[in-house]
């Protein structure tokens, strides 16, 4: 799925998901490299950063900004 923030900046797209125990955490990579290689985010996948899920869209909407 793809990430876009509330403004929508798109962040990338979910590599996968990361069980941390306590919670979930999104993986996304961007296209953007650094030294050649992707840009990694990680966000906790809590309603306090992940506003909506929308499957049939294929996109993830999250309080995130691309400079976190």
């Amino acid at each position: 799925l793809a990430v876009v923030n509330r403004e929508g900046v798109a962040l990338g797209v979910v590599r996968e998901l990361l069980s941390t125990g306590p919670q979930t955490v999104l993986v996304i990579e961007d296209a953007t490299t650094v030294d050649g290689k992707p840009v990694e985010r990680m966000v906790p996948f809590v309603s306090a950063f992940v506003d909506a899920v929308d499957l049939p869209g294929r996109r993830i909407t999250v309080d995130w900004q691309p400079d976190y």
